[in-house]
């Protein structure tokens, strides 16, 4: 029974219940690979080409979705993005992969009101989520909500205290409320664990 619910549970992902005959597991498993493939050589167009045969055959699944979502994302058509993240969350809602790759459409297109919205249902259910919090506190800083978005930042720096993400936006939440000296020395300590930082070269005045 507990092999029989496996095999179940892993169908259900790549969404293959009503034509399981349709395409067989090599088919599937060579249009993947083809796909990464394809992605590797930022060759967007064929790592989508090769995947709509699944795709027509199980417009539904949660896999081929997700996948399909990243690589209209990489090509920057973002409407299509969210189209395809959206129905790998429609699939299996309790995904959180499938939010935080719907996340980056939304921010691209500067939707940010929807980005916290979206992340605040991924802190819902895992409060420490890094990607979760970066990206609400980077969504926070863009509605102007600077001291909201550093209360993220340091939360997470309380777990992650040297993460060069989570210090770089610590900095741009600073400069967000005008606490410019506060941000130069979170800069300064940016470049000593990442010595190339943009941002923080930026606002240093560092060529």
């Amino acid at each position: 029974m507990k092999i029989m619910r496996k095999i179940a549970a892993t169908l259900a992902i790549i969404g293959m219940f009503s034509t399981a005959h349709a395409l067989s597991y090599n088919d599937i498993k060579l249009a993947y690979h083809k796909s990464f493939t394809y992605e590797k050589t930022k060759d967007y167009r064929d790592a989508i080409k090769v995947l709509m045969p699944i795709y027509k055959t199980y417009p539904n699944g949660y896999t081929v979705n997700l996948r399909l979502g990243w690589l209209y994302y990489l090509m920057g058509k973002y409407k299509n993005s969210e189209v395809h993240y959206r129905k790998a969350i429609e699939a299996i809602p309790s995904s959180i992969e499938a939010k935080l790759g719907l996340a980056l459409p939304l921010m691209a297109e500067k939707r940010w009101s929807d980005v916290e919205s979206l992340m605040y249902k991924v802190l819902k259910t895992d409060y420490y989520n890094f990607y979760g919090n970066l990206r609400l506190a980077i969504a926070l800083r863009n509605e102007d909500k600077g001291k909201l978005a550093e209360q993220i930042s340091r939360k997470m720096l309380a777990l992650y205290p040297s993460n060069v993400a989570f210090l770089t936006e610590l900095g741009l939440d600073l400069i967000a409320q005008g606490k410019k000296k506060e941000a130069y020395s979170i800069f300064n300590d940016v470049l000593i664990l990442d010595p190339e930082n943009t941002v923080a070269k930026y606002y240093l005045g560092i060529k």
